[in-house]
């Protein structure tokens, strides 16, 4: 699994970082085919004073790509929400897939 964080509007320290990759090594166990992982972290708002933060998240696997994006006033609490999304997504293709 290929795994790459990318920040825009700013640079993200390591604790920041290794937050991210903890949670992304979990991903395996709901999808056992997973090929890449990306990861942007954005800034939103930068000329104005409110600044969101927004964390998108995209899975490649085999034939299929999920893709989420959550935004909150922090980083963990952005990409905890995407990360929850995705899982979800994760989960309901592989019902689907177990049904069909």
């Amino acid at each position: 699994m290929d795994v790459k964080i990318q920040t825009v509007h700013f640079d993200a320290d390591s604790k920041l970082i290794d937050f991210v990759n903890s949670k992304i090594q979990k991903l395996p166990t709901f999808h056992d085919r997973i090929i890449k992982v990306d990861v942007f972290l954005k800034l939103d708002n930068v000329i104005h004073t409110i600044k969101d933060k927004i964390a998108e998240i995209r899975v490649h696997v085999p034939k299929h790509n999920f893709f989420v994006k959550a935004s909150s006033k922090s980083f963990e609490e952005s990409f905890d929400c995407a990360l929850d999304s995705l899982v979800n997504q994760m989960k309901r293709k592989k019902e689907k897939r177990l049904a069909a």
